[in-house]
């Protein structure tokens, strides 16, 4: 790590914190050369790769924009998708994968859409999985009907 101040290559660690979110880490670090201090945040990268084979890094506020066009007209808040794209990021950065391709995260964001709105789930299920007809539509609203009556029977 180059000291901002003096450009010597070299720093040494004097504390370190995890930060809020537990993402990412907080670094006081102290130059031997010039004896100044200054801090960092260290984060693990995740790139994302595209369907045309672009990688661009991870971000949040794409789930979220992304899922949002598919809530419109639905009850789900600002802080619901906030919490979506949090459980999205959780789970692709539990793979340990520095990169990972835009599929797995349309697949890691439909399980807690589901959960989130079934209607909502099914519009952008619909776009992501390209429903090319009604019988995609019902075999989807059919495997929702079956699955919440299971649920139901099991909490009775």
């Amino acid at each position: 790590m180059y000291c901002p101040f003096c450009r010597h290559p070299d720093s040494r660690v004097v504390d370190s914190r995890t930060s809020d979110d537990g993402v990412s880490i907080r670094r006081r670090r102290q130059c031997p050369e010039c004896g100044r201090r200054f801090t960092t945040n260290e984060t693990a990268s995740l790139n994302v790769i595209k369907r045309s084979g672009v990688v661009v890094p991870f971000s949040r506020e794409k789930i979220v924009s992304g899922v949002r066009k598919a809530c419109q007209g639905r009850p789900v808040t600002d802080s619901d998708l906030a919490v979506l794209a949090q459980k999205v990021e959780e789970t692709v950065r539990s793979s340990g994968a520095s990169q990972i391709d835009a599929n797995e995260i349309g697949l890691a964001i439909l399980p807690p859409l589901r959960e989130l709105d079934e209607v909502a789930y099914l519009r952008f299920a619909s776009v992501y999985q390209a429903f090319d007809s009604l019988d995609d539509f019902e075999a989807a609203i059919g495997t929702l009907r079956v699955e919440n009556r299971e649920r139901r029977a099991a909490q009775d």
